[in-house]
């Protein structure tokens, strides 16, 4: 079967959970190759992990460099392993990042592109949610090999494990004046909750929390469930809640197991963010919010009555089993 190329998400020391899930969906397509971008002995202290979620190859694409700019190696790694056996698709995490390397490494191959896919078939058909949500549609690379990114939280990751073969890539000199160069680190505020996207369970907050404070309800009831907390832009723009939790078309993506959306009206925007998941619950005490007609389960009410009632039933039966 012919190679997947799977651009593996990591930290260094850890591969994220949105590699895994890329590594499931490239099964359906053939045997997945994981490309592992960073410094030396990077994808040796990876290799294991990799095997034991199904990659059957993993490419080391690594220099002193590789830390040290922007997209630009992630680009370049990709490129020359699809010069190297031409792949039958490469499958990038649709995060920020992973977006703008798709989309380079489509232009470089002049290569098809699809984003945001939220389902992909053996015959390398994808399903996409457009327009801000509004639309499901079904496409396929006709031209080139396809560059797809995938919504986290879209497969399940399944153990595969298998043996797994090394291959070296020479990544070329990235050019300063080119690409952006990565001049200092800031360690983000670090929690004992998952992280947005890789998170089983989302609760969200929004207008309807009311202040910053409010947010108390939003976290006790996330941290309960074992969840990760989110939030709308409406309550991001007014101070609520740091920026990088901001779920929806202009923050991030997720498709968690469950998604609790608590004050949050369900602009499309919102919508677009979170809709992909499996079980959505929303509280609201406007009976006309939009959100109510996509939830699973809705519930018209105070969220300040709400929520405390629902973490203090969930934290009963944790107590009980």
């Amino acid at each position: 079967m012919p190679d997947v190329l799977v651009l593996v998400d990591h930290d260094g020391e850890r591969v994220h959970k949105s590699t895994y899930e890329l590594l499931a969906a490239a099964r359906r397509l053939g045997d997945p190759a994981a490309v592992v971008v960073g410094a030396p002995g990077t994808a040796a202290r990876l290799k294991e992990s990799l095997a034991r979620q199904g990659a059957t190859s993993v490419y080391a694409a690594e220099s002193a460099e590789a830390g040290e700019f922007l997209v630009t190696p992630a680009v370049d790694a990709l490129e020359l392993a699809v010069r190297e056996a031409p792949p039958a698709a490469v499958l990038v995490s649709a995060t920020t990042d992973g977006r703008e390397v798709a989309a380079r490494l489509a232009a470089r191959l002049d290569s098809g592109l699809l984003i945001d896919a939220v389902d992909l078939d053996s015959s390398g058909v994808v399903t996409q949610i457009v327009f801000g949500g509004s639309y499901t549609v079904r496409s396929q690379v006709t031209h080139g090999v396809p560059v797809i990114t995938v919504r986290p939280g879209a497969f399940e990751p399944e153990e595969h494990p298998g043996e797994v073969a090394e291959r070296a890539l020479t990544l070329p000199a990235t050019d300063p004046a080119a690409s952006a160069r990565i001049t200092a680190r800031r360690a983000a505020p670090a929690g004992d909750r998952p992280g947005l996207t890789e998170a089983a369970v989302v609760v969200s907050g929004g207008r309807g929390v009311g202040a910053a404070d409010g947010f108390k309800v939003v976290e006790e009831l996330a941290d309960a469930l074992g969840g990760a907390v989110g939030a709308s832009r409406a309550a991001v723009d007014a101070g609520y809640y740091p920026h990088q939790f901001q779920v929806g078309q202009t923050g991030k993506s997720v498709s968690p197991q469950l998604y609790i959306a608590l004050g949050i009206s369900g602009a499309i925007q919102h919508l677009a963010g979170m809709q992909t998941s499996k079980t959505i619950v929303a509280v609201n005490k406007d009976p006309e919010a939009p959100i109510l007609d996509l939830a699973d389960y809705g519930v018209v009410g105070d969220l300040f009555a709400v929520a405390p009632q629902l973490t203090q039933e969930v934290a009963a039966r944790r107590a009980v089993g």
